[in-house]
């Protein structure tokens, strides 16, 4: 079932077939749908660039100690100094097409003979149940686009444009997230790891207003055996840890099948968000007709998106888990 990468569809690489339409593989988009998806809005920026946090800090606690001689004299000034987070937005562009022949043609259904399409038939029993080719492989393209946003937004690796043949890359969430990273060495996840993360983020500032662990499927198995406890129930078996008490609060877990297995990413959510720059007279994301140049209908999806992770330090990560 490999994809054609350089083609539109035409009667011969996207034959049609009965049955129910499954997209198979790891296509669920836990992060991006929590922040509000490829579709819905966000903040927009006028430039690919975009700021998105002042960070400041205050000093070490202290006791003061100031004598009265002291104080007849102004003491030396002090200035608080911000810092100045940012990250860019890059572009999502995807052509589709199907042609002429390939349109006309919808309601036939291969036929697989020893591994090949050899003929085409229509049965009016059952139909195609692809009825326009164009609908299907947009829908199919927005489903690619919204799993590259998700792996960008967890671990996407910034890149700035410094002219037009060099490509914008937005930083994702766990490559930002520098203050608060645990290293296991390799050694497998523990409720101590996780305990000392809090405890990292607690010192450093982080708010746990909304705060999510996102996993792969082995270290969200990991999580539960960790913290499950049996029910009292001899009918019931089994456990899905879904959330995690601590002494900051209520912690989600979700499992987000596109992030790294070895590492565990503790985001504050509230302060996420997706960033669009916006095509005048077009919108965010959108599609449109290409001109034609033979017998086929191409066009285009485009969209220029990054990530708002907010301040860094409010989120954490635990990374080289053992798996």
């Amino acid at each position: 079932m490999a994809n054609d990468t350089s083609n539109i569809a035409n009667t011969w690489n996207a034959p049609n077939f009965v049955g129910e339409l499954f997209c198979i593989g790891a296509n669920k988009t836990p992060f991006v749908n929590m922040i509000g998806g490829i579709n819905n809005g966000g903040k927009i920026s006028s430039a690919l660039e975009f700021d998105i946090a002042q960070p400041w800090a205050l000093e070490t606690a202290a006791q003061p100690a100031v004598t009265e001689l002291a104080t007849e004299d102004a003491p030396t000034a002090i200035t608080y100094v911000r810092d100045r987070d940012a990250n860019t937005c890059q572009f999502y562009h995807r052509k589709l097409g199907a042609t002429y022949a390939k349109l006309a043609t919808g309601a036939a259904v291969s036929v697989v003979t020893a591994g090949a399409n050899t003929t085409f038939f229509v049965d009016s029993k059952k139909g195609s149940a692809v009825q326009s080719e164009i609908d299907f492989q947009v829908a199919a393209h927005l489903k690619q686009i919204a799993v590259n946003y998700e792996v960008t937004c967890l671990e996407g690796t910034y890149q700035r444009a410094t002219s037009t043949a060099v490509a914008p890359k937005s930083r994702g969430i766990v490559t930002a997230a520098t203050t608060n990273t645990i290293d296991a060495s390799s050694a497998a996840l523990t409720t101590d790891l996780v305990e000392e993360l809090l405890r990292t983020m607690a010192g450093n500032g982080a708010e746990f207003i909304e705060p999510v662990i996102f996993v792969n499927a082995f270290l969200k198995q990991k999580l539960t055996s960790l913290y499950a406890y049996a029910p009292m129930d001899r009918n019931v078996g089994g456990a899905n840890i879904k959330q995690i008490e601590t002494d900051f609060g209520m912690i989600g877990v979700v499992w987000a099948p596109m992030l790294t297995a070895t590492t565990l990413l503790l985001a504050d959510m509230s302060v996420c968000a997706p960033v669009f720059v916006q095509v005048p007279g077009m919108g965010l994301l959108f599609y449109e007709e290409l001109a034609k140049t033979g017998a086929a209908e191409t066009g285009q999806l485009f969209g220029i998106m990054g990530l708002d992770y907010g301040p860094e330090e409010y989120h954490g990560t635990i990374t080289s888990i053992a798996n």
